[in-house]
């Protein structure tokens, strides 16, 4: 038996007599199941894919009675019954889909040997297609994900066509296919340097600049950043007449990494070394290359996101366009986990510049699709650290990537699954450990050992595992159960105490971080008494800058320190020196910019404590009140002769500038909110990011309260713009500037 899913569903017997397969349903049921081919597909699946709004009561009878009425249908044997579910007994080859990807595989494997074998293979390929993919199905939940795999496949399978053709000659006769091609798909950098490659080709140069042109020119329109180094390599070649091979190898891919500088990603360089787990990196990069979505899991201060930023450089390699690091450790709304990849992967949220009509070609308002469109075709890894507090985001955002993006792998880091199809799981377990009475040189032989004495020697430089310290150097380790996190902590507490003293402490300290509770937060089943133990060697003013400091959602300098940290307790003259002391006690980073920033996990703990002092709001407002000064004091600069240097003051605070409006926001006070929106508003223009500026203001705008006319004016007109930019809405930008000139006469001169 055959079963066609690239068109409308076709099947065929081994006579290739056609099979008429009747009734939405049981078309439904049959494709779900041919997806799958020879493998199981549960009970569930098949009632999700059949009722889409939900099964009916009785759901296992109907299901079954669907069964029935289909195995009548198909050959004997075709269709088999097991406990668990069911599945269609057949060869994955008899499926026209997977035959069509395994063919397509093995025409682009044989473009670089034999381009005129490749081209026959992957038109063999493409000759599959009859029309739309699952097109029975393609508005089905159950069929997004291999429908978008699919098409994406198609257009991949026909550029390795091209090229292939390119390769063996024939680029006169590709140029109308290539041109269509790019006419659909103006943002696929590969169509565009294989139309490119074959004008220039065939005599035709002027066409093959022009066709740069127009891909750059979209490119800035619609993602704000240019094509890729690469494909401006193959401009140039044109530009100075050199043959059109010698820019791009034959058959290969025209991308780079995202974003204005191409190059090989993102990933932060290691201030330290990595100790202990060589093993598992190879193993993890393994997975990451087999798997296309792998999630590192494990309690806080386990070492996932350095195991996961090393796993990255060692794949580094097998990447053309790099490995991106996405942190989501700051954070706190859900629905900035987007923003966050498209600011990582250099890809502005909206375009700076937009066309006649005031909206950018091919743009799109959803922010995963634009990220979709910015990243589709190239070979690339993100990694998406800290996804535990956005779980539901984290795993929405990877999932459809997944399915737009053929040629990504996603590599997450959280303390559960994503717990999406696809997944495979790495749990990152603790270093191993010495025997109690093991001897210095056994002992150094264990990951915990080592990484406790590196880093005690990096604050200590005479410290040794030795005889009279090895002792207290296991205890140390085994009590704190061998999470790295805590270890780093311990061994940044021997600047001040003797090892001796360390281990004493933490006989009955941290007796919790045995527990291992799967019901409990797994924050405090590792860390908690870690950072109670440094939280009870500061002093009170030390105490009150950490909880001040945890307040700050993307760092800080010195002078915001002690504008928003001073108090009862802590003079803004001390705030310096306190500074200092829980920089050198490992509490708080100093970052090269001059700002000071801290572990997510510290700023939690802050977080909480600040929440037990029970000066939350006070704090709160301090932060909103010193970075709302801020934002006004730059607002005028945005609009002059210091722009450049406004923007990038701006820039750096984005995040503690964003969380005290949204503060604002919470807290109902509109009077603080809206001057906020007025005060940012020509920034949200500037940097893109019109529609996340337009958001916050309505949100402002919804709140009651009284606010100064000038002050409210302002902010309408400017929420009017950004909101006609960033989306074409015109009938709410009409409102709100009706509303702005009523503001404005009702305010005066």
């Amino acid at each position: 038996m055959r079963v066609g899913l690239l068109g409308p569903l076709e099947v065929h017997d081994e006579a290739g007599r056609a099979i008429t397969v009747g009734g939405p349903r049981l078309r439904a049921l049959l494709i779900r199941l041919a997806l799958d081919p020879g493998r199981l597909v549960g009970a569930a699946a098949l009632a999700d894919a059949v009722w889409p709004t939900g099964p009916p009561p009785g759901a296992a009878n109907a299901l079954q009675a669907l069964v029935s009425r289909l195995r009548r249908l198909l050959p004997p044997g075709a269709l088999v019954s097991q406990p668990a579910g069911y599945l269609l007994a057949v060869e994955p080859w008899a499926v026209d889909a997977v035959r069509f990807e395994a063919l397509a595989a093995r025409g682009r494997a044989a473009a670089s040997r034999d381009p005129l074998g490749a081209a026959a293979i992957l038109r063999e390929a493409l000759a599959l297609w009859r029309g739309a993919a699952l097109v029975d199905v393609a508005t089905a939940d159950f069929a997004r994900s291999p429908v978008a795999r699919l098409t994406e496949l198609r257009l991949s399978a026909l550029e390795d066509r091209c090229a292939a053709d390119l390769a063996a000659g024939a680029a006169p006769d590709v140029i109308p296919e290539l041109r269509a091609l790019v006419a659909a798909q103006p943002l696929r950098e590969r169509s565009a340097g294989l139309l490119i490659r074959a004008l220039a080709s065939a005599g035709r140069p002027a066409e093959a600049l022009a066709a740069y042109e127009r891909c750059r020119a979209a490119f800035a329109e619609t993602l704000g950043t240019e094509p890729s180094p690469a494909l401006a390599a193959l401009h140039l070649a044109v530009l100075r007449g050199e043959p059109p091979a010698t820019a791009v190898a034959d058959g290969a891919p025209v991308s780079a990494a995202p974003g204005a500088g191409g190059g090989q990603g993102n990933l932060p360089a290691p201030l330290t070394t990595f100790v202990g787990r060589d093993h598992e990196v190879t193993r993890v990069a393994k997975l990451v290359a087999e798997s296309r979505l792998t999630t590192l899991t494990g309690p806080g201060g386990a070492g996932k996101t350095r195991l996961a930023t090393e796993c990255a450089r060692t794949a580094l390699p097998d990447l053309p366009d790099g490995a991106w690091l996405v942190e989501l450790a700051p954070i706190l709304d859900p629905a900035e986990v987007p923003l966050a990849a498209l600011s990582a992967l250099g890809l502005r949220e909206r375009p700076l510049l937009t066309g006649p009509t005031g909206r950018a070609a091919h743009e799109d308002p959803d922010p995963v699709a634009r990220l979709a469109v910015g990243i589709a075709g190239r070979h690339l890894l993100l990694v998406l650290d800290n996804c535990e507090h956005v779980i539901g985001a984290a795993a929405a955002l990877a999932d459809r990537l997944l399915a737009r993006c053929p040629h990504l792998r996603v590599l997450t880091t959280s303390r559960e699954p994503l717990g999406i199809t696809g997944e495979t799981l790495w749990p990152v377990e603790p270093l191993a450990l010495p025997p109690a009475d093991a001897p210095p040189g056994e002992a150094l032989g264990y990951p915990a050992v080592r990484l406790l004495a590196d880093r005690a020697q990096a604050v200590r430089p005479d410290f040794a595992v030795d005889d009279r310290t090895v002792r207290d150097v296991v205890t140390i380790c085994r009590a704190l159960d061998g999470m790295p996190l805590a270890i780093e902590l311990a061994a940044a507490r021997l600047r001040a105490l003797p090892v001796r003293e360390v281990a004493a402490r933490l006989d009955d300290r941290f007796r919790l971080l045995t527990a291992g509770s799967r019901t409990a937060r797994p924050r405090h089943q590792t860390l908690r008494a870690v950072v109670d133990w440094s939280w009870d060697l500061l002093d009170e003013a030390e105490r009150a800058l950490w909880r001040g400091l945890a307040v700050f959602a993307g760092g800080a300098t010195v002078a915001a320190a002690e504008r928003v940290c001073a108090g009862p307790g802590l003079p803004a003259a001390e705030v310096l020196d306190r500074l200092a002391a829980l920089v050198d006690k490992s509490l708080v980073v100093a970052m090269p910019d001059g700002r000071y920033g801290m572990l997510e996990t510290i700023r939690a703990y802050g977080l909480e404590r600040l929440v037990e002092a029970g000066a939350e709001d006070a704090l709160r407002r301090a932060h909103a009140t010193a970075f709302l000064a801020l934002a006004e004091e730059l607002a005028a600069g945005l609009r002059g002769g210091e722009q450049l240097g406004c923007l990038a003051r701006l820039t750096a605070d984005h995040d503690n500038v964003h969380a005290a409006l949204r503060w604002a926001i919470a807290a109902g006070d509109a009077a603080l909110a809206t001057r906020f929106a007025a005060a940012l508003g020509w920034y949200w223009w500037l940097r893109g990011r019109r529609g996340e500026g337009a958001d916050l203001a309505a949100m402002a705008f919804a709140l009651t309260g009284p606010v100064p006319p000038a002050v409210a004016g302002l902010a309408y007109a400017l929420a009017a713009m950004n909101v006609a930019g960033g989306r074409s809405d015109v009938a709410r930008a009409h409102r709100w500037l009706t509303r702005a000139a009523a503001l404005a006469r009702r305010a005066g001169p």
